[in-house]
Formats: structure tokens, sequence, C-alpha cells
């Protein structure tokens, strides 16, 4: 991985840390999460820190309170189950949301160590920590909210499922080999289409401006250009994944990192954790119901006779 690669992929680290993260945090209703998230920059700090430091102790002990942070965040994971119960669609992607940066963290650190974790090049440890940022925390989240914003829509619920399916399949994947790192791309990819198409057609018409307070206005905008984003973003995860699976031409590390983690990161991640932050504080109306069925007329009775 060049040097310009590098610096831009540390960029998209620098926005995970410090935005992506505390803003998903807020759209999850846990108790404790909100005190982590204000003392999240006691860990986020640290952590960008770490990226423009030479690798070594001083860089790994900075990394190590990021990753901190991120095990915290991951200890409200079976804290929410055990007190919800409940392994719901929308519940199982939150609750992969929850789980997903300490990936992230735990890669941080190895790859500031200097230490190929699980024999891992170091270059692959760099790229794991904005993956399971944007395609663990954030898409899992999102597909999450949208299953719960239109929870009759089955297309919703094969989203909430299929995006941690693809997720931990993808992370399967570096273990087992580029064929079934595939195969977690593609389940990941048609979560997120689903999660893109539901976005345009449910949430974004109903976003409208709540009674033209200024904050409200474009929420629409985010919601379209999160949904049409994946369109494009993840075609280029799947020709990426497909090439490295089959040895066929497909982009470069350095030409992913630049089209489709910027994509992922500024089209998808923050435009649509922004526009649900602001749907939090206005939340979109319920889908509405299919209208009852108007009652039969009662028969004449010469038509009994």
């Amino acid at each position: 991985m060049g040097r310009g690669t590098a610096e831009l992929v540390d960029l998209l680290v620098l926005l995970g840390m410090g935005a992506v993260v505390p803003l998903g945090l807020a759209l999850v209703d846990e108790p404790g999460l909100a005190r982590l998230r204000r003392l999240w920059p006691l860990a986020a700090v640290p952590g960008a820190l770490s990226l423009w430091l030479p690798r070594g102790p001083f860089a790994t002990c900075t990394a190590a309170c990021y990753a901190l942070g991120t095990l915290a965040v991951a200890a409200h994971a079976p804290l929410r189950l055990a007190r919800t119960r409940s392994l719901a669609p929308a519940e199982i992607a939150v609750l992969t949301a929850l789980a997903m940066p300490s990936v992230a963290g735990l890669a941080l650190v190895a790859e500031r160590a200097g230490y190929r974790l699980f024999g891992f090049d170091l270059d692959i440890l760099a790229l794991t920590v904005p993956h399971f940022h944007y395609a663990g925390f954030t898409a899992a989240l999102v597909a999450g909210l949208v299953c719960r914003a239109v929870p009759d829509r089955p297309a919703a619920r094969w989203a909430a499922l299929s995006v941690p399916t693809g997720t931990l399949l993808v992370l399967g994947g570096y273990f087992v080999g580029d064929w079934a790192e595939l195969v977690g791309a593609a389940v990941l990819t048609a979560g997120m289409w689903l999660v893109g198409l539901l976005t345009w057609r449910e949430l974004r018409p109903r976003a409208e401006d709540r009674g033209g307070a200024a904050r409200f206005t474009g929420t629409p905008v985010l919601l379209g250009v999160s949904a049409a984003v994946l369109a494009a973003t993840m075609l280029l995860a799947l020709w990426w994944a497909l090439g490295e699976a089959s040895g066929l031409p497909h982009p470069t590390l350095g030409w992913m990192a630049a089209t489709h983690g910027v994509g992922n990161a500024l089209g998808f991640a923050l435009c649509s954790l922004l526009a649900w932050r602001r749907l939090a504080l206005a939340p979109i109306p319920p889908v509405p119901p299919m209208p009852p069925m108007p009652p039969m007329p009662p028969m004449p009775q010469e038509a009994l006779r």
C-alpha cells in the first residue's frame, strides 16, 4: 500500500473514530451508551494520535486506549441482549453494530505494534480498521434502523439479517480464503442494496421537513445520497472480491480506497447517520397500514328466496 493510500486510509479512520462512532452511538437506545459517548474523546483522541506516530510502543499504547473504548462499546451487546431477550432482525443488526468496532480496535493495536496478527499482512490489518467502522458498525446499525422504521416490509428484515451475516462471512473469509470472502461480500452487497432501496423508496419520501424547521432541512437529500452511493460502492466491493478470488482484473487497493472507501465513508456513513440523527429528533411517521376492506353490503331478502 503506497504512502498516499495509507494517508487516505488514516483519514477515513479518523472520520470513523471522531464522528461516525459517536453519531451512531447516539442512535442506540441503550442505557450507559450516552455516558460512554460523552467519554468517547478519551478513546478517540489517543486512537487518532496512534495513526500519526511511527510503529512502536508509544503508538501501540495510544492505539490500546482506543481499543479499550471499542471493547466498552462491545460490552453493551451482551448487556442489551440480556435486557431485551430479543433476537429480532433489527436487534441482531444493532448487536452486531455494537460488537464490530472492537474488531477494528484489535486490528489497530496489532498494526501499530507491527505485529502480524493471525499472520495477516500489516496492510490488511490497516484496511481492517476502516472496514469494521463502516461495513461493520455503520452498515449494521443503519440496517437495524431501517428495519425498525419499516417493520412490516420483508425486505427490511432480510436486510437487517443479511448485513450482519455478510459482515461476519467477510471476517471469516479472512481466515478461510478469497472465495469465502467473496460469498460474504455478495451477501453484504445484497443486504446493503436492500437498505439503499428501502431508504430511497420508503424513507426518503416521508422524511419531509418538519414544520419548516431549519435543522430538518435537507434530510431527504441526505437519505437520497446515502442510498444512491451504495449502488456504486457495493458494486465496487463485489468486483474487488471477485477479482481477488478468481484472478480477474479488478481495482487496486489504492483505487478502492479512493472510490469505495471515500464513497462509503462520506456518501453512505456520514450522510445516513446525519439523516438518522435528524429523524431521531423528529421521527419518521410509521408506514401507513393497508386500509381495511369495506364491509359487504347485506344481500336483499329477495335474493335469498
